[in-house]
């Protein structure tokens, strides 16, 4: 199974036992499942040292991928830091800080994964279909995502 699939499965799995009323709990798990994100008051210090590749290898989309086998951590990553700072300041810090400049594999990755935090939070993307988000955006060779 690819980074990404199992970057897919994290969250299908996620979803199945967070309650869908909490969003946010449900965003910073998987940064805490993936990346290596501590849920408590020093997450901090788990980002900003750019997490840990819980999930290693490949199979992410052209686009996306940086040739490294960390894409499913960078994702995760972003993601938790934007349940906890908003989508503006975690874009920031990836910019000026983990200097991922938004015309990249990882800058398309961090727009990708503000856009999922986006639309986790606001109700659109429902927790039952994150995985397949992340299987039709992001991994190399799926199909179009459809909601169920």
């Amino acid at each position: 199974m690819s980074a990404c699939e199992q970057l897919a499965a994290a969250c299908d799995r996620l979803a199945a036992r967070t309650p869908a009323l909490s969003p946010g709990r449900f965003l910073r798990d998987l940064g805490h499942e993936v990346a290596g994100v501590r849920r408590g008051p020093f997450w901090f210090l788990d980002a900003g040292r750019g997490g840990s590749n819980r999930i290693r290898g490949r199979g992410f989309r052209r686009h996306v991928d940086d040739g490294t086998e960390g894409q499913a951590r960078h994702f995760a990553g972003i993601v938790s830091v934007a349940a906890r700072v908003g989508s503006g300041p975690a874009r920031w810090l990836s910019i000026h800080v983990g200097r991922d400049a938004p015309d990249t594999a990882d800058g398309r990755l961090t727009d990708l994964a503000l856009d999922f935090v986006r639309s986790v939070r606001s109700g659109e993307l429902p927790l039952s279909d994150t995985g397949g988000w992340v299987r039709a955006r992001l991994c190399a060779g799926a199909a179009s995502f459809q909601r169920s």
